[in-house]
């Protein structure tokens, strides 16, 4: 059992970051609220069984668990579980059932589109503290692994092993593997080795009610049955809570090598990004910046030429992965625009890359009050595209915007930044604008943050009434009370999410 101080550093972690004065508030839909005499009995019932240590009720103590780090408004729950077993989430979730309150399922509390914000009160169900490495079977290249165990932390693991996990979310050093699975989460390393639901092999899993059940299997084939894992993997908290996987490894890459490349313009940029493709090289990462993000990293302290209005940052791995690095250079050289390769020497200068790019994140939140982050895919030679018509965007809108992120899937993160409260409409009108462009291009509206709060108002620009009723049909199957995570993923009827 994990001690009191224990418990209470995995608390710290997975609460809010604390007053978010950088952005904006998006406005959460209605969703039924639980009767109070249903959330008092649930409460009572919950200390019963798992004892009041587990059961936080004090108002200051929910409080910081209102909001996960988007800009969602939350309500804040009326009770937190601290799981500590997969018993103590099936006992939560069969005293939700029986008393008809809402759970809405946190791990690390990272994620940007208000999948573990309480929209409706009730329980929150957090299961930080199920934070094992259960087991790293070198012989069968597999972990098993709870759902509060923090993603960078199993990266280190699994590698003092000689062993790889590719799934690498930019919030590594704090996400956890529970937060990863709902989201489906991304990270730079997908073009080559996929997302996290690649590397899933099986699952267990708490539905509404307390039942227990087990998906997939623990090698690499297996076709018996419907593909249940690959189905909770992504869905968001909406069907099930996790309390252990079964994750794919493979061994080390042997080598790394990284460069930078520096371009005229991200048009050029994205040319060579097809370009290196075409050579038949895959990296590992193939990042991209546009201008203005380029102008923060300056303003961050960070040495960029000058000239340069857009970047590539390159990592590739493997046996070979110096002349793989080689080929990249000469390939990008030899397109139009670019002004510069700069290929990292050591391991220290490739951290330092890293860390520029990481930083993204905190220092565009420092170019205005207000920030929205949103996170789109286009196929990867459409890139330009999107980007283009980001700008005809911010000048219809006269909202600033900036842009980077994940060339190789053709995944980026677009920046909205204000400073006036009077700007929000036009900063809602530049968001549904970019969400029409990106499907007009062929594109999808999330890679890699989910649809969540944020989005769901925009899920039928996409897919259609019958997909949508289908997947309202699967929610039912697993959730027939609609208790678990209420309010996310679909849209509530012609409310603004954003």
């Amino acid at each position: 059992m994990r001690s009191r101080r224990a418990r209470a550093r995995g608390a710290r972690r997975s609460a809010p970051r604390g007053a978010r004065l950088w952005s904006a508030v998006i406005r959460a839909p209605e969703v039924p609220l639980p009767s109070r005499t249903s959330v008092d009995r649930a409460k009572l019932e919950l200390e019963r069984r798992l004892g009041p240590s587990k059961v936080l009720t004090r108002p200051e103590a929910c409080a910081t668990y209102a909001q996960d780090d988007s800009d969602v408004e939350g309500r804040a729950p009326d009770a937190v579980v601290v799981a500590e077993s997969p018993a103590d989430v099936a006992a939560a979730l069969e005293v939700a059932s029986t008393f008809e309150v809402p759970v809405t399922p946190r791990s690390g509390g990272t994620g940007r589109t208000g999948g573990a914000v309480p929209l409706a009160g009730g329980i929150v169900l957090a299961t930080h503290a199920l934070a094992r490495i259960k087991e790293i079977d070198r012989a069968n290249l597999v972990a098993v692994v709870e759902p509060g165990v923090v993603t960078g932390e199993l990266h280190a693991a699994v590698e003092r092993e000689g062993l790889f996990y590719a799934p690498d979310p930019n919030s590594l050093d704090s996400c956890m593997i529970g937060g990863n699975l709902a989201e489906n989460a991304g990270g730079p390393r997908v073009f080559k080795y996929g997302a996290t639901r690649d590397w899933v092999l099986g699952l267990e899993a708490c539905l509404m009610g307390g039942r227990v059940v087990r998906t997939g299997k623990r090698t690499v084939k297996g076709v018996t049955g419907y593909d249940v894992t690959s189905l909770l993997v992504g869905s968001e908290g909406t069907l099930a809570v996790f309390t252990e996987a079964t994750l794919r490894l493979v061994p080390r890459p042997p080598a790394l090598a990284t460069a930078l490349a520096l371009f005229s313009g991200v048009r050029a940029a994205a040319a060579a990004v097809s370009a290196i493709v075409a050579a038949g090289v895959v990296p590992r990462c193939l990042e991209m910046l546009d201008a203005a993000t380029l102008d923060a990293v300056r303003a961050a302290g960070v040495a960029v030429d000058g000239r340069a209005r857009a970047m590539l940052l390159v990592e590739v791995d493997g046996e070979a992965a110096d002349a793989t690095l080689m080929r990249v250079g000469e390939v990008a050289t030899a397109c139009a625009g670019c002004l510069d390769v700069v290929v990292a020497q050591d391991a220290g200068q490739r951290d330092r890359l890293w860390a520029a790019r990481r930083m993204l994140s905190r220092a565009t939140r420092k170019l205005a009050r207000h920030k929205l982050s949103e996170d789109v895919v286009v196929p990867r030679t459409r890139i330009a595209d999107l980007l283009a018509r980001t700008d005809d965007i911010g000048d219809a809108t006269g909202v600033r915007h900036l842009a980077y992120g994940h060339a190789g899937d053709g995944n980026l993160h677009v920046n909205f930044l204000w400073d006036d409260e009077a700007e929000r409409p036009a900063v809602e009108r530049a968001i549904g604008m970019l969400m029409r462009a990106t499907v007009e291009l062929g594109g999808t509206l999330s890679g890699e943050h989910g649809i969540g709060v944020s989005k769901a108002q925009y899920l039928p620009l996409e897919q259609g009434e019958e997909l949508i009723a289908l997947q309202r049909d699967v929610k039912r199957a697993f959730d027939p009370k609609g208790l678990l995570n209420p309010g996310k993923i679909f849209p509530s009827g012609g409310h603004r999410a954003c």
